[in-house]
Parts: structure tokens; C-alpha cells; sequence
């Protein structure tokens, strides 16, 4: 499932492509996707001008000057791509008064599709209680201390669960907890402070670099413009079952990045160098 660099990535492609711009049409071919959706989407979305995008944790939301938000949500396959019809499986199309034209195609329809007035964006159902955005000022290492106090649970799970950190997914989870060096099965409130502060440090800084390689393409996923994001290539342990750590010199020494299952999940994670 596309993580918070991926949805940024795509967030940013659909703002250049349409913020600005009237919308002249939409056209909206099935009711549902994993939810119902509003049968009135395209009627709000002719004639609106698109103001901006805001990024939710893993939502998109396209703000109309009619005071409505489209809310956006990708799940496992979805994707919006610009000025490429794809007949299969295109769920919604948008085309615009210049000629522009970007399509919302889900073939495994885990997506959603939404309407929400834009003032009360917070309070839409799969928004409510979202914790704070990794690379806002809210999140920081005194925050985790704060959430992770008498928690048994692990760190990894605590940073996937969205009402405590909004949009981190298994890949940045794992790949921060890496340069953190700390484990991802350590009992969350057993990490002291200064490591706390560390990793706080390490998921911006994976975040951030993922954003600017266009997120990492696993399976589905392209940016609006149809490229593959590149961040797979800079993955520290995620996908590396076997392989010697940047940290660690090898067998016999270590004996490799480990791959393990937490809640259903695949962890990796380097077991010589994350404690």
C-alpha cells in the first residue's frame, strides 16, 4: 500500500496538473470502490475550480473553491495519472477546461473516494483521531516519550498505528527504525528518551528522502506522470532477507539482515546492530 512518501508524491503531481484550473467534466463509472461513493461527485466537480491539495497521513484532499473537498485515498493499487486514459479499470475522470485530463484507476478497488465540506476535513470519519504528521512540529522525540510511556507493545507497532503518527507504513517503519539502531520488536516503553529523539530524527529524514526520490515503486505504484519512484534502490534492510547490513561486515561476524512477522506484517531489521 502506497506510505506517506508515495501519497506526497502523488499529491504534489496532481497539484501542478490541477490547481488552478476549471474543472469542465467528470465522469464517474461505478458507485463503489471499497466504499460507496457519492452518487453527486461529478455534479460538485463540474464547473469548480480546484484551489490546492492537503495530505492527511495516507489522504489526499483536492480543495474546490465551492467550499467541498474530494477526499482521496489510493489502497493497495490504486493510481492518478495525467493525461493517459486508461479504459480498464478507470473509476473517475476528471478533465478539465484547458484540456487536462486525470484519471483515477483502481483495478483491485481498495481505494476510496470522497466528499467532505473543507472546513470540517478533520472530523471526516477516516481522518478523526489521526495522530500528529511525522514532518510536522507536533512530532518530535518528547512526543513518542509522551505516547510510548508504559507500553509493552512494540516500537514498530506503535509507529504503524495511524492514531499515534499519521501515514508511516511498514517500509519506513522498518527502514527508520534501521537508522535508528533500535530493534523493532523492543517494548516501546522500555526506549529511553535520547533514542526516542534518534528515531524521531530518522523518520523525518527517511521520509524526506523518500519524498524527494518519488517514494518507492513496489508492485503498483507510479507517480501522476506514469515514473516509477526510486527509493527502493536506497532501502537499508526492507526486501534484504540474508544480506549484510551497511553496518555490519558479514559472516561469520553477522549473519544478516533478519526478516520476521509482526501483526501479519514482514520486519526487517539488522539484529547485530539494532538493539
Amino acid at each position: 500500500m502506497p506510505e506517506l512518501p508515495e501519497v506526497e508524491t502523488v499529491m504534489r503531481g496532481l497539484d501542478g496538473h490541477l490547481t488552478g484550473r476549471r474543472i469542465a467534466r467528470a465522469i464517474l463509472r461505478r458507485a463503489d470502490i471499497r466504499w460507496p461513493i457519492p452518487l453527486t461527485l461529478p455534479r460538485v466537480l463540474t464547473g469548480a475550480t480546484v484551489l490546492g491539495f492537503r495530505r492527511r497521513g495516507k489522504f489526499m484532499l483536492m480543495r474546490l473553491d465551492n467550499g467541498w473537498s474530494v477526499l482521496i485515498h489510493l489502497g493497495m493499487s490504486g493510481r492518478m495519472l495525467l493525461d493517459k486514459p486508461e479504459a480498464a479499470h478507470e473509476h473517475l475522470t476528471i478533465e478539465t477546461e484547458d484540456g487536462g485530463r486525470v484519471g483515477f484507476v483502481d483495478p483491485r478497488r481498495f481505494g476510496a473516494l470522497d466528499l467532505v465540506r473543507t472546513v470540517d476535513e478533520d472530523n471526516h470519519k477516516l481522518l478523526a483521531g489521526m495522530g500528529p504528521e511525522p514532518l510536522g512540529n507536533e512530532f518530535s522525540g518528547a512526543y513518542l516519550a509522551a505516547v510510548c510511556k508504559g507500553r509493552s507493545a512494540p516500537i514498530k507497532a506503535v509507529l504503524l498505528d495511524q492514531r499515534v503518527v499519521a501515514g508511516i507504513g511498514n517500509i519506513y517503519a522498518s527502514e527508520a527504525l534501521f537508522r535508528s539502531g533500535i530493534s523493532p520488536t523492543r517494548a516501546a516503553g522500555k526506549i529511553s528518551l535520547p533514542r526516542l529523539e534518534t528515531l524521531a530524527a530518522a523518520v523525518r529524514a527517511t521520509l524526506i528522502e523518500a519524498i524527494a526520490a518519488g517514494g518507492s515503486s513496489l508492485r503498483d505504484y507510479v507517480q501522476p506522470s506514469g515514473e516509477l519512484g526510486y527509493f527502493q534502490h536506497a532501502w537499508k534492510v526492507y526486501g534484504r532477507t540474508g544480506e549484510p547490513c551497511e553496518r555490519c561486515p558479514g559472516p561469520p561476524e553477522c549473519n544478516g539482515i533478519r526478516q520476521i512477522t509482526q501483526s501479519g506484517r514482514s520486519t526487517f531489521y539488522c539484529p547485530k546492530t539494532q538493539r
